[in-house]
């Protein structure tokens, strides 16, 4: 009879975190002067191997106004999210909490 190999457990498959953020929601309150604003960006991939950076901007509680802008791939539409993003924290956004 042949021996039988003793078959190890499943191992679960490690998550890889993504390094550069393909999302971000940013706020700015300043009740003083009736502000109470937020700043949405998501990248989305396209059925057409591009990339789409989806931005989403307005007042608390409203929908807002939308636009979408294509790139060339994933890394370009990151990037520019990321240019983005730094340039609404200059103007005083912070990232949302909660």
């Amino acid at each position: 009879m042949p021996k039988r190999r003793k078959i190890a457990p499943a191992r679960p498959m490690p998550i890889q975190l993504p390094l550069f953020a393909e999302t971000a929601s940013l706020v700015r309150v300043r009740p003083a002067l009736n502000e109470w604003r937020y700043y949405r960006m998501e990248v989305w991939p396209d059925l057409f191997g591009r990339a789409l950076l989806l931005r989403q901007w307005g007042r608390i509680g409203t929908e807002g106004r939308r636009r979408l802008d294509p790139h060339p791939d994933l890394g370009a539409a990151i990037n520019a999210l990321a240019a983005l993003l730094r340039a609404k924290r200059r103007r005083g956004y912070r990232d949302r909490s909660g």
